[in-house]
C-alpha cells in the first residue's frame, strides 16, 4: 500500500511521534527555493536585492536560514520584528512595513536601526522624522505607492488597486516627496509597490510599473534621484492542478527588464531595486498532518471526513477560499474511492478545509496529508475554540527535528487573570 513520504521521511511516523495536528517544513526545500531567487535576481543583476516576507513564515529556524543564505526580511509588526532582534538578525537588511505602525513599533525599528521603514501615509513620515530627531538619528524611508492595477486575484489579498488602504496614489505620493524634502531627521530613498498575492504571472506588476516609472522619471526632472524600487512580491505557487504559476526566473526577470529599458530610453539611472518573495519561498516547503476522527455518510449524499485541525491552525479556506490538495498518508498508494470534504473541528460552519476531493475510503485513526502548507498556516494559527498551535518539525538531509513546540494550554491560559 504505501505511506506518503516527504523530503525522505514518513509522515506517518512524524504524526505518530509528534502528533496531529503537525506543520511540517523542509528546510532543504526552503534553501534551495531561497537559492532560485538569489540566483535569478541577486546574482544575475546589479544592485539587486531580495527580503523574505517573514509574516508567511517566521520562527527562530526561519531567520537562521535566511541569515545564514545572507537574504533580507521584511517585517510587518513589533512581535516580527522584536524575533528578528532576538536572533541577532543584521538591522540594516529589515525593512519594516505596515499601514498602521504604532509609536512603539516605530520607536523599536529606529532604536534597532533598521534598514528602511516602509511609509503608508505623510502622517507617518513626520511621526518618524520627530520620533528619530528625538534620537539623534537620520530614518531612511520608502514611499509606498498605490499603482491602481487589478492584481486579478481574491479581493482580500489585492493590494494594488484604487481606494486600497495600503499606500499613497501617485500625486499624493509626489506631495509626500516635497513634504520628504522639509524634514531633517528622514531620508527618503525612493517607493514601493506592492499590488497583491498569488499571481500567476508578472501583467500586474508590469501595469505598476508602467505607472511608477513615469512618476520616477517626472521627479528626477525635478533632482529627486530615486536610488530604491521595491517591486514587492506575491508571486504565486502551484495549491491545486488550477493553478499555473509562470516561473520565478521570468516573473522576475521580466520586470528588471520593464524598469532598465525605461530608465536607458529615459536617460535617468536606474535605481537598486528589491523585491519580497514569501509565498513563493515556503508554501511547497511545507504540508500539514491531520488524524481522521468522524467520516460521516449522508443519506441523501456527500461524505464528510472531520480531522482534529481546521480553522485554527489553518483559517486560509474559510478567509477568502483558499484551495488544497491532500492525500491519506497511510494509504498512499490506494486508488480514490470516494469524493469527500475534509471538515475542520471548530463549531463553525464555514470550518471546511478542502470542499471536494477524491481520496481513498477513510477511516478513524488515518492521516490526511495537506499539500503545500508552508505560508500563512503558522503564522495564522489562532486558539480558536481554545485550540492549541500546532508543533512545527523541520526536515534537513532526511532527518526531522522538532522546531517549534506544541503550545501548552496552561500556555494557552498564562495570561489570564
Amino acid at each position: 500500500m504505501g505511506n506518503f513520504m516527504f523530503h525522505g521521511v514518513d509522515v506517518t511516523d512524524l504524526a505518530r511521534e509528534y502528533g496531529t495536528p503537525l506543520y511540517v517544513m523542509s528546510e532543504d526545500e526552503i534553501v534551495r527555493r531561497v537559492r532560485e531567487v538569489r540566483r535569478c535576481f541577486d546574482e544575475r543583476y546589479e544592485r539587486c536585492s531580495a527580503f523574505f516576507a517573514s509574516k508567511s513564515f517566521l520562527t527562530k529556524d526561519m531567520l537562521r536560514i535566511l541569515m545564514r543564505e545572507g537574504m533580507g526580511l521584511d517585517v510587518v509588526s513589533e512581535g516580527e520584528l522584536f524575533l528578528a532582534r532576538e536572533m541577532g538578525f543584521p538591522p540594516e537588511k529589515i525593512a519594516f512595513h505596515g499601514n498602521s505602525k504604532t509609536e512603539r513599533e516605530i520607536a523599536s525599528g529606529l532604536d534597532y536601526g533598521v534598514g528602511k521603514f516602509v511609509c503608508d501615509s505623510q502622517g507617518e513620515i513626520a511621526l518618524i522624522d520627530e520620533m528619530a530627531r528625538e534620537r539623534g538619528a537620520l530614518a531612511s524611508v520608502l514611499i509606498r505607492v498605490t499603482p491602481g492595477v487589478d492584481a486579478h486575484t481574491h479581493k482580500y489579498i489585492s493590494t494594488g488597486e484604487a481606494g486600497s488602504k495600503f499606500g499613497l496614489p501617485p500625486e499624493a505620493a509626489k506631495d509626500a516627496v516635497s513634504f520628504c524634502g522639509t524634514l531633517r531627521n528622514v531620508s527618503l530613498s525612493g517607493f514601493h509597490f506592492h499590488v497583491g498575492s498569488q499571481l500567476m504571472d508578472n501583467s500586474s506588476h508590469l501595469e505598476a510599473l508602467d505607472v511608477l516609472l513615469p512618476l520616477i522619471k517626472e521627479l528626477d526632472a525635478e533632482r529627486f534621484e530615486t536610488k530604491i524600487l521595491d517591486m514587492g512580491g506575491g508571486f504565486g505557487v502551484r495549491y491545486t492542478e488550477k493553478d499555473s504559476p509562470q516561473g520565478i526566473s521570468g516573473f522576475i526577470g521580466g520586470m528588471v527588464d520593464r524598469v532598465e529599458d525605461f530608465c536607458r530610453s529615459n536617460g535617468i539611472a536606474r535605481p537598486s531595486l528589491v523585491v519580497e518573495p514569501g509565498r513563493w519561498i515556503v508554501s511547497d516547503a511545507g504540508i500539514t498532518l491531520y488524524t481522521v476522527g468522524s467520516v460521516k455518510r449522508l443519506a441523501g449524499g456527500g461524505t464528510y471526513v472531520g480531522v482534529d485541525g481546521g480553522y485554527p491552525d489553518n483559517p486560509r479556506p474559510a478567509l477568502y477560499g483558499a484551495e488544497y490538495e491532500a492525500v491519506l498518508a497511510n494509504k498512499a498508494g490506494l486508488p480514490p474511492a470516494e469524493t469527500v470534504s475534509v471538515a475542520g473541528k471548530c463549531c463553525e460552519s464555514g470550518d471546511i478545509l478542502i470542499h471536494s476531493i477524491a481520496l481513498p475510503e477513510a477511516r478513524r485513526g488515518d492521516v490526511l496529508a495537506v499539500m503545500c502548507t508552508g505560508a500563512y498556516n503558522h503564522s495564522m494559527s489562532n486558539n480558536y475554540n481554545k485550540n492549541p498551535v500546532p508543533a512545527v518539525v523541520m526536515i534537513k538531509d532526511g532527518a526531522p527535528r522538532l522546531s517549534v513546540r506544541r503550545q501548552t494550554y496552561e500556555e494557552m491560559f498564562s495570561g489570564n487573570i
